[in-house]
């Protein structure tokens, strides 16, 4: 599994964070190529062009608002967990997103190179959210 966290220190309440980040159709339009389909156990991220897709979905496992959820990756080419944590601090808000992924058929002698594209796509993300 290739384990990353993001870590960010805002200027925002920690419960308009906490809507930004959890504000998962938002999360499609800073990941290219990808759109966010609610579920009633928590959301599917599908990824492609034409017939060439992929779904991500995730179910959210816990929840405990403004501060803390967990999310499931169950697809049959992404597989981990995702958590969201909001903190408060003197400035704002300290942001923590912490993840561990897997890509079905690629080798975890390549793990290294999936956190390192992880971590590059989801620290634009939590960046662009937060902005």
């Amino acid at each position: 599994m290739a384990l990353f966290e993001i870590v960010r220190e805002v200027h925002l309440p920690p419960d308009e964070a906490w809507r930004r980040l959890t504000d998962w159709e938002q999360h499609g339009r800073h990941v290219p190529l990808t759109r966010i389909v609610r579920t009633d156990r928590g959301f599917i991220a599908r990824t492609g062009f034409w017939r060439l897709t992929f779904d991500d979905p995730m179910d959210i496992t816990e929840w405990r608002e403004p501060s803390f959820c967990r999310l499931e990756k169950r697809g049959r080419v992404v597989t981990g967990w995702a958590e969201v944590q909001v903190e408060a601090v003197p400035a704002g808000s300290r942001v923590t997103w912490r993840e561990d992924l897997h890509v079905r058929g690629v080798p975890r002698a390549l793990d290294g190179l999936t956190r390192a594209v992880s971590t590059r796509v989801f620290s634009r993300v939590v960046d662009r959210l937060l902005a």
